[in-house]
């Protein structure tokens, strides 16, 4: 999935920023399983470095993204919706490692929401910064 997504901007912003783009999204996946494995063996230190790499990954991701599509993608909005994205996969991690099935499904659902928001709004913003590629 990540390099699917790296793969899919370099028509848009070369191959360079594809890779770079995968780069920082398996470092987000990464990170989150460290975030999720920490949690579960109640390894508070480990889980505190992780949480603040993953933090960190997701400011970077927004840079990136903002970097790229300035008008379409201000980067204040690309970090507000990059912690969301962190906030509700928290969420729905905590609630699967507690067993309270009811509340994972119910954050299932608002990331899932969340995501498929975040991917209409990178597609508005690559067909308004290149919409001759869409004609």
């Amino acid at each position: 999935n990540q390099v699917d997504i790296g793969n899919a901007i370099k028509p848009f912003y070369g191959d360079e920023a594809g890779e770079k783009l995968t780069t920082l999204l398996k470092e987000h996946i990464t990170t989150a399983a460290e975030v999720v494995a920490s949690a579960k063996a109640g390894d508070t230190t480990k889980l505190e470095d992780a949480r603040k790499r993953w933090n960190t990954n997701s400011d970077e991701i927004a840079t990136f993204l903002s970097n790229a599509n300035p008008q379409a993608w201000p980067l204040a909005g690309m970090k507000k919706m990059m912690r969301a994205h962190l906030d509700l996969t928290t969420a729905e991690a905590v609630a699967r490692l507690r067993g309270d099935w009811i509340a994972d499904i119910a954050a299932y659902d608002k990331v899932h929401t969340q995501i498929l928001h975040m991917a209409d709004m990178l597609s508005a913003g690559i067909i308004s910064q290149f919409p001759k590629n869409f004609e």
